[in-house]
């Protein structure tokens, strides 16, 4: 027991004098010199003046290579923006002209075919009253015609009668006997003028013939027809004599 405590001491004794020699060495162990005293040296003080400091000039810094691409860039961007905006303009521009072009042409086709239908429809209003003036006129016409008919056959019957009053048969006459004459008339109904169409083949009814018409010399109540009347039908006058009849 006595050696293991005499022998535990000197291991503690060793590991405190290691211990104590590393401590020297870490700290930094300076062996004991003699003292030295520095005196010191006197510096004779001046004042200096110190020059102005030149203030720094920020010089603008020139644009590196990247900054310089990007404005490019920026720029050639905005420049096409612009170019695509001109364009867009144009085209709108272009389309709104067109659609007034399109609204002008259809404006102006529309008034082309509202002023056909206007002279369509005047032309079928013009037919229309133009057929409605000839039916009317046809119907006058007509209506005239049937009127002068009426007076002619009056004036006819005058005529044939007083024609039957001054004519003599000669005893030749026979029954198919027939002498057509031409009287030649004036407005105021005189006969200027006898004409032999036919004759009958026998001389004497002829001459007979003739002869009534100058007695009778004048017809005064043709004074009382209408001009158009008598140039149309009374300028001359045709008339078949026969034994038995007289027939206008």
């Amino acid at each position: 027991m006595r050696d293991y405590l005499s022998y535990g001491i000197g291991i503690l004794f060793s590991l405190t004098a290691h211990g104590l020699v590393l401590w020297v060495l870490v700290v930094g162990w300076q062996p004991v010199t003699e003292r030295t005293v520095i005196q010191p040296q006197y510096i004779e003080a001046k004042l200096v003046e110190l020059a102005p400091k030149n203030k720094a000039v920020n010089k603008p810094k020139a644009p590196s290579d990247n900054t310089a691409q990007k404005k490019r860039e920026r720029q050639k961007r905005l420049e096409s923006e612009e170019q695509k905006a001109t364009a867009l303009k144009a085209r709108r521009l272009k389309a709104e002209n067109k659609r007034k072009e399109q609204e002008q042409l259809a404006a102006e086709e529309r008034a082309e075919a509202d002023k056909k239908r206007l002279e369509e429809a005047e032309l079928q209003r013009r037919l229309i009253e133009a057929a409605f003036a000839d039916a009317i006129a046809a119907e006058q016409g007509l209506i005239s015609a049937k009127e002068d008919e009426i007076a002619a056959n009056s004036y006819r019957q005058l005529i044939q009668r007083r024609l039957s009053e001054n004519w003599n048969r000669p005893p030749s006459a026979r029954r198919e006997m027939e002498t057509t004459i031409r009287l030649q008339l004036v407005p105021t109904g005189r006969i200027v003028g006898v004409t032999v169409l036919k004759s009958s083949g026998d001389a004497a009814f002829d001459r007979s013939v003739e002869q009534a018409a100058f007695k009778a010399d004048q017809f005064i109540e043709l004074k009382n027809m209408s001009p158009v009347l008598f140039e149309k039908k009374f300028r001359q006058v045709d008339v078949a004599f026969s034994p038995q009849d007289l027939r206008l």
